[in-house]
């Protein structure tokens, strides 16, 4: 609507409180939620108080740039009478084969309070220098005490397993049947909306997606309640909490404005039932805009208390921790997982630049080195950049990360990825995963990578487990829904993992990397030209030269195994006239068409450059034709995976 921005005053009536620059209808002090449209309607009728309206009138005010029919006004006038039921006092007045009139005796005009400041706490971040232990070497047995021990493990074993099995099956149920509640609505899961702005002088996109994504990280530490992710929300700035909340299937939403006059800054916020839009709770919290800090502190504190009331002390501890004192320097490590999320080679590299930016502004800024690390660990798969210098990078990131906080989830899964990736330590791998997961389980990226892992060792139960729990807590991220193709690509669960990545390509058709998965599910199953359509629309889309060669049509026309594969070669070949070719694929091509000589030799290359793909050796399907050559087994033992 025009007109309602920056008005200075608030409407009183039948102990309603309306406040157009703020956007928020209270009554009796207790704020109610309306959705956009609704509000809009109720203040135009306000401002026309006591004149009769006609139907044609509101429809053009309310909805300027659409067409609409009568039954639109009509419901909403009749949700509005729901919610203006003062005392039975009808307020809205419909007159008939006319319109409706806003009628009331008591209408004043009064202007909002000023702002007044808070007060801020001021805090220091400790160093403490983290590590993790070296893996036990187990002292070898006599021949009898090893079969007696081994009977003894293996009892233990299963006793652990029994207690593990149980505890797990009980708390289940336990969280299933117990989950938090705010006035009677159970919330098991929330979603925090970038802050909607009031007024011309808030541009910042920091106080809009930044002010959210700090609540996001504070709030993501209780443990019984998932919290959407910042990239999960980021483009739901302009929704209706109630349909936002429904896209992302979480059962309340935090939603808020921020207004900022000079140097003050109020910001209000109301927690929304999804199920039923109610509002269960909503306040107000003012502030000096240079102690941004102390009200991301006061609104995380109250949603914490107001959805787990029995708040530990460490839980509240976290929701009290502070990552950096700087503003921008957390703009800019936003903005650097943004661009990271989105998985190309150019936005990981334009992450660099701002990750780097924030530890510059603020050199203890902890989750800025770990999101250092894990731009670096990518770019050797993205871009093709050199393995050693890009992981080493990345390494000494995370474990700065860990110097600065040792108690930093996503610290210990950028050091558990690049271990993974590069190092091949792999009792360190599965123990930073687990730490982080320990200390935050609502972080998704470590059930994510830890999946990765579980598929390499070929537990692939395990795996599936892991990356379906990441898409509980983050279920439209395109990266973590391609990442269950991942693993159903390495389980030989072809059909299921095609069903999935045709969805994804749906509903995200811009991401490139489900392209690849697909590709390998494609050759497996035989369905050349499918596969030969995703090589092409990946390299498209990774902004890479997807030009039809001949070599390329006569794979996708392949009729048999030989033909394709040896069709890919030729491409492969031609390809690497202008980029370096990709030595694990290589091998792939040559383990496909029976040259094993070839395919160990590029496989050297690959495990001499520690490529990423390395780690899967012992699952990749395309490598099945070699594993009974002795020189498999030794790559396996060399690689650390012949357990």
């Amino acid at each position: 609507m025009e007109g309602t921005e920056d008005k200075r005053v608030i409407y009183e009536f039948e102990g309603f409180a309306l406040d157009p620059n703020e956007r928020t209808l209270a009554v009796k002090g207790l704020p109610i939620h309306l959705p956009a449209k609704e509000f809009d309607t109720l203040l135009y009728m306000v401002e026309n108080s006591g004149r009769a309206l006609t139907k044609e009138e509101l429809m053009s005010a309310i909805w300027q740039d659409a067409f609409v029919e009568e039954v639109n006004l009509a419901k909403q006038i009749s949700r509005l009478r729901k919610v203006l039921n003062n005392d039975h006092t009808e307020l809205i007045e419909t007159i008939p084969k006319h319109g409706y009139r806003f009628k009331v005796s008591d209408l004043r005009v009064r202007e909002p309070e000023p702002l007044e400041p808070l007060i801020v706490e001021k805090r220091s971040v400790k160093r403490v220098n983290v590590s993790y232990p070296p893996a036990t070497t187990v002292p070898e047995l006599p021949p009898a005490s090893r079969a007696k021990g081994l009977r003894a493990a293996l009892l233990m074993a299963a006793v652990v397993l029994l207690i593990f099995v149980t505890g797990t099956a009980l708390y289940d149920r336990f969280s299933d049947m117990a989950p938090s509640h705010v006035d009677g609505a159970a919330v098991r899961s929330m979603a925090v909306l970038p802050f909607k702005p009031v007024g011309s002088e808030v541009s910042d996109e920091y106080l809009r997606l930044g002010l959210a994504d700090a609540l996001i990280t504070k709030l993501s530490s209780l443990k019984q309640v998932v919290v959407r992710p910042t990239n999960a929300v980021r483009n739901y700035g302009s929704h209706d909490p109630v349909s936002a909340g429904r896209e992302l299937g979480v059962d309340v939403v935090l939603d808020g404005n921020v207004q900022l006059i000079g140097q003050q800054i109020r910001v209000t916020v109301q927690l929304v039932s999804v199920r039923d839009g109610r509002l269960l709770w909503g306040d107000k919290f003012d502030g000096k805009f240079t102690d941004i800090f102390a009200l991301q502190d006061a609104i995380s504190d109250q949603v914490a208390r107001k959805i787990e009331p029995g708040l530990t002390g460490e839980e509240i501890k976290l929701v009290a921790k502070r990552y950096t004192a700087d503003p921008e320097a957390h703009k800019a490590y936003v903005t650097g997982r943004i661009l990271w999320n989105r998985r190309t080679g150019p936005d990981i590299k334009e992450s660099i630049k701002y990750f780097n930016e924030a530890i510059e502004r603020d050199p203890n800024y902890a989750l800025a080195y770990a999101g250092l690390a894990d731009a670096n660990s990518l770019l050797a798969d993205y871009i093709a950049a050199t393995p050693k210098e890009s992981y080493e990078k990345a390494q000494a990131a995370a474990l700065k990360a860990l110097e600065l906080d040792e108690n930093l989830a996503e610290a210990h899964t950028s050091l558990a990825y690049v271990n993974m990736s590069y190092f091949w330590d792999w009792p360190n791998v599965e123990a930073g995963y687990r730490r982080a997961i320990e200390l935050n389980q609502n972080y998704a990226t470590a059930h994510q990578w830890y999946s990765e892992y579980l598929a390499a060792m070929g537990r692939f139960d395990e795996a599936l487990s892991e990356i379906r729990r990441a898409k509980e807590i983050d279920p439209l991220a395109p990266v973590i829904n391609a990442g269950e193709v991942w693993i159903l690509y390495f389980a030989r669960r072809y059909d299921e993992a095609i069903e999935a990545g045709r969805k994804l390509q749906a509903t995200n058709p811009d991401f490139a990397e489900i392209n690849e998965y697909l590709k390998r599910c494609y050759d497996q199953k035989g369905m050349y030209r499918e596969a030969i359509a995703a090589r092409q629309m990946r390299r498209k889309l990774a902004r890479v030269d997807p030009t039809e060669s001949p070599a390329i049509k006569r794979a996708a026309a392949a009729t048999s195994h030989q033909t394709y594969w040896r069709s890919r070669l030729e491409q492969e070949i031609d390809d690497a006239k202008r980029e370096p070719p990709y030595p694990f694929d290589m091998a792939e091509i040559y383990s496909q068409l029976g040259d094993n000589d070839k395919a160990f030799e590029w496989l050297e290359r690959a495990f001499e450059q520690r490529l990423y793909l390395m780690m899967f050796l012992k699952v990749a399907p395309n490598l099945d034709p070699l594993r009974d050559d002795p020189r498999f087994a030794d790559l396996l033992k060399r690689v650390g995976l012949d357990q």
